[in-house]
């Protein structure tokens, strides 16, 4: 009988960690429900604020160039910040560092909607509200966990993933008609109150939680920083899954080149334009499906197994590209590649193990700062090379070598995975 129970214990504990969580279950948490809302109002305030951002600057200079600069203005502060200003959503509590982001970027869109404010100091207000953005990122990633336990967390992250990118569809495609009801500076008049909504949510649904970091430990920004890169670059599995985030840089790189690419699938019935819409809704679109499927009938210790195919999933169909095919078969690729994406749903779990609660927000950002940097970097060289070579064979090379990453990774993670999901001790600040 005492065999038969020892026998039993392992099996009881499996099931348990291979409990499979609902969205039900996970919609039914308020603290929850609260994330979910004020991100989403924020988001579609940020969709409208670009798309008001670039009329205003295109009508006042009237220079694609700077045009082109405000927006990537949205990125650089992100690259820049992550590592740098993470470390506050571990330094400080986390609701009160979401809750001061959002007060302070409320205040400079804001002023942003003043009329006549100069070009300088808009670019100056852009590049503050975005940098702004990395530490009440990393609170909020950090806090999520410890709101949902388990599967839950995964499948609230893919409930989130696909809210995101519905949102970001919405926000492009109805920020023309708002604006030109509405008028740019109203638009941003309106981002600023979604920041203002986002706080009140915060403070009416997430409950207050103490500091993660000891009492009286207040190392310094770089020291965090230092230790911080120490801590996810320091260990194998955690640098693993850092690279397999980081991989959507040759699978995100086809966004940016779907206007080239369009304007080599337009007909006389499906312009340019038309193409182009379809073309960037498509990865989108497999994103939020495999969101859902891998997180609903994918057992956890199952989608564990499957992240390194995922991952070769996800930039596999690129490489049809290279036979210049129909429209159609584009478009099924670039949706497949968004599926196989799914499997960072899976690597985002596996971080959050393995990170000590307290370096948290240190580590997401870094990791955020990377994935933006990748995807920026992405972006820019297949932009470059597609001059020279066709947006057809780019994003063909681009499916290639990030194949070739992935299998090697899935390989890595494969060794790594045999030690179990253990987590990594924080080495002490100095």
């Amino acid at each position: 009988m005492g065999a038969m129970r020892t026998r039993r214990l392992p099996g009881r504990h499996r099931r348990a960690e291979d409990h499979q969580a609902t969205y039900g279950e996970v919609l039914a948490i308020g603290e929850f429900r609260a994330l979910w809302y004020g991100q989403g109002l924020s988001l579609l305030g940020d969709q409208l604020a670009q798309v008001a951002l670039a009329v205003l600057v295109y009508d006042r200079t009237g220079s694609p160039l700077a045009t082109a600069a405000v927006y990537a203005l949205t990125y650089l502060p992100s690259i820049a910040g992550g590592p740098l200003l993470a470390g506050l959503a571990d330094r400080f509590a986390r609701r009160g560092v979401m809750l001061a982001c959002d007060l302070v970027r409320a205040v400079l869109v804001a002023v942003m909607a003043l009329p006549g404010m100069p070009f300088a100091v808009l670019c100056a207000l852009v590049f503050l509200v975005v940098l702004l953005g990395a530490p009440f990122s990393a609170a909020r990633a950090a806090l999520l966990p410890e709101v949902l336990e388990g599967d839950r967390y995964v499948v609230g992250t893919a409930l989130q993933n696909m809210t995101n990118q519905a949102v970001q569809m919405l926000g492009f495609a109805a920020g023309g008609a708002v604006i030109a009801t509405l008028g740019p500076y109203r638009a941003l008049a309106l981002d600023a109150a979604t920041f203002l909504g986002s706080a009140l949510i915060l403070v009416s649904g997430v409950r207050r939680r103490p500091s993660a970091a000891p009492e009286g430990d207040r190392p310094s920004m770089w020291t965090m920083t230092r230790e911080g890169a120490r801590l996810v670059f320091g260990d194998k599995g955690l640098r693993t899954l850092v690279m397999f985030a980081w991989l959507c840089g040759f699978y995100v790189l086809p966004e940016g080149l779907a206007a080239p690419y369009a304007a080599t699938l337009a007909t006389d019935t499906l312009p340019a334009p038309v193409v182009t819409g379809l073309l960037m809704a498509a990865m989108p679109t497999g994103t939020v499906l495999g969101a859902f499927l891998f997180s609903r009938f994918v057992s956890p210790s199952r989608r564990l197994r499957l992240m390194g195919w995922m991952a070769v999933l996800s930039c596999l169909p690129l490489v049809v590209s290279a036979l210049r095919p129909p429209l159609v078969v584009v478009l099924a690729a670039w949706v497949l590649s968004g599926v196989g994406g799914a499997y960072q749903l899976a690597a985002n779990a596996a971080f959050v193990q393995r990170v000590p609660a307290e370096r948290r927000g240190q580590a997401f950002g870094l990791a955020q700062s990377g994935l933006m940097a990748a995807q920026g970097a992405g972006i820019l060289v297949g932009g470059l090379a597609a001059e020279r070579l066709g947006p057809e064979l780019v994003v063909a090379l681009a499916g290639v070598m990030g194949v070739t990453c992935a299998a090697a990774l899935a390989m890595l993670w494969t060794e790594s995975r045999t030690d179990g999901p253990r987590r990594v001790r924080a080495s002490a600040p100095t």
